[in-house]
């Protein structure tokens, strides 16, 4: 006797390959969390931050962000929430469908000025600071591009020398995401023993970090410059167990993981916009979304992003499993924002005039993408990361 079948769930387009069943309960409530904090204390918004070119109020975002356990949410012990990184994936994500800006403050605190501490730094130095970094009551920077020095950071000229039992820290660091509000920097410079990363507290006689205006993308967003002219460190503000450049770059590597599920927050969010305009402007007598050119450009759109959210999963299930390698990160990164950012302006394509105003959200999110596209590694050094893997031959000099 044949069993009748089970009725199919019916197609649902906010989900159309039935990603959800891969999540637990508790992922989904950590979506939920994040998603409903974005929806109050930032879509309102945001807008007009944009338009302004500030993030005002950064620091109650801050503890906000650290009291619904986002910041250092991957990691464990010292007040962070020990969430899966699946979890702090889909956060990501959630984060950056209202803005990049956001997702980028998270991800700078807690994948780079957290993470370095927690990974290379001592006892004291975690003590010291993470606890208060996890409940967003200090902003961390993370000191590595240079003016001149960006895809090769071995190039760095910052540099530090021994005076007595001191350190004395003098250079440049550009493009630093929460560098005008951060109480504590960790700053990677060379020494005599190689590259070495520092915990700089930024109250210190000789620091400054001027804000980067006149930007064009992540305008929603500090971004500064950080001046070192002889900041005099105690010995022990060295991170310990950090010597070569393998350090930040391991670092870097957690900051890609999350981008690689944020990008695909900003083009749901584009794609979603699309398809609402596409089921409602009319034009010729009825709705645009029933012409073919556009439902060829939604169902391309919902067939990228799908996979690129499709993607991030695998890569968060691997990094959970321990069995994540750098070069799939790479993978991810160059896929998932390069998607993203061809989302967004085929969305933008679909709004017609529309896509350009700030009363729609489409060209807010490809301009940030533009940032993302470029920082934590360019497309091209990605490229280059996957060349080599697939070669055996490194074609970076």
């Amino acid at each position: 006797m044949t069993a009748t079948p089970s009725p199919l769930p019916p197609f649902d387009p906010s989900d159309p390959l039935g990603l959800d069943d891969l999540l637990t309960d508790e992922d989904r409530a950590v979506r939920a969390t994040v998603r409903r904090w974005a929806a109050d204390r930032v879509l309102p918004d945001v807008a007009d931050w944009y338009e302004r070119g500030e993030l005002p109020g950064i620091r109650e975002l801050a503890r906000e962000l650290g009291a619904i356990g986002a910041l250092g949410m991957s990691l464990t012990g010292y007040g962070c929430a020990g969430a899966s990184h699946v979890q702090y994936g889909l956060a990501c994500l959630e984060l950056e469908a209202a803005d990049s800006g956001i997702r980028s403050l998270v991800s700078v605190q807690g994948s780079l000025a957290m993470y370095a501490i927690w990974r290379f730094g001592s006892e004291e130095q975690k003590r010291q600071w993470l606890p208060r970094m996890a409940a967003g009551e200090v902003i961390g920077c993370f000191g590595l591009t240079e003016p001149d020095h960006g895809s090769d950071p071995a190039g760095m000229r910052t540099h530090a020398r021994r005076d007595g039992s001191d350190w004395v820290l003098t250079g440049r660091k550009m493009w630093i995401t929460n560098g005008s509000v951060a109480g504590v920097a960790v700053v990677w410079a060379r020494t005599d023993d190689g590259i070495r990363g520092f915990v700089v507290p930024t109250d210190l006689p000789g620091f400054a970090a001027p804000e980067i205006k006149h930007k064009w993308s992540l305008r929603a967003s500090v971004t500064s410059e950080l001046v070192l002219d002889e900041v005099r460190l105690p010995a022990d503000a060295v991170l310990p167990d950090a010597r070569g450049l393998g350090a930040p770059l391991r670092c870097l590597g957690e900051a890609r993981y999350g981008i690689v599920w944020g990008a695909m927050g900003a083009a749901r969010t584009c794609f979603e916009v699309a398809l609402d305009y596409a089921r409602t402007r009319e034009q010729f007598g009825r709705p645009i979304g029933g012409f073919q050119l556009t439902q060829a450009k939604l169902a391309d759109m919902a067939l990228e992003l799908n996979k690129g959210v499709l993607l991030a999963h695998h890569l968060g299930r691997r990094r959970d499993a321990g069995t994540l390698r750098p070069e799939q990160i790479s993978f991810g990164k160059l896929n998932n924002v390069r998607e993203a950012i061809d989302i967004c302006r085929t969305a933008r394509t679909v709004l017609g005039a529309n896509g350009i105003s700030l009363e729609y959200p489409v060209m807010r999110h490809a301009t940030n993408l533009e940032s993302v596209l470029t920082y934590e590694g360019t497309a091209e050094m990605h490229q280059l990361v996957l060349g080599k893997a697939l070669t055996g031959l490194d074609a970076f000099r």
